[in-house]
């Protein structure tokens, strides 16, 4: 299989975001392989594997968070992946999906994302992010 070039890349992830920032989930999973690992590191769900689990874990996500800006700050590229870091900033409705349980806000955290492609689409989504200041800043 061949690699991908930046562009491609760069086109599969932002309409990944995209698809993300207006809550849009079949056009988040239409993005993913169908044996893609989506992993929010250290979270309680550990990595979950196929697109039905992705579509899952986006269904409950969507209503409890609203992104109003994402500010890049650095993309790395690599032969099939890519490494983005922005700072994401929104309204948390209900904390639970970050073991926060009801605790909600506006909040600005730094994401790290590390991105696998595969065939034009994700095969594997690692999401990092500073838990420490998403939960100083939800009361």
């Amino acid at each position: 299989m061949r690699n991908m070039s930046q562009a491609e890349m760069d086109q599969v992830v932002n309409d990944h975001f995209m698809y993300e920032f207006t809550d849009n989930v079949d056009g988040v999973v239409s993005t993913l392989t169908e044996d893609v690992v989506h992993e929010i590191v250290g979270g309680p769900l550990g990595p979950q594997q196929g697109k039905a689990a992705a579509r899952r874990f986006y269904e409950q996500l969507f209503p409890d968070v609203k992104g109003e800006t994402v500010k890049n700050v650095m993309r790395l590229y690599g032969e099939n992946f890519i490494i983005d870091v922005t700072i994401w900033t929104g309204q948390v409705f209900n904390g639970r999906h970050f073991t926060l349980d009801g605790r909600s806000g506006k909040a600005s955290v730094r994401l790290l994302h590390v991105f696998r492609l595969r065939g034009g689409k994700i095969e594997l989504e690692q999401v990092w992010f500073d838990y420490d200041a998403l939960k100083k800043q939800l009361t």
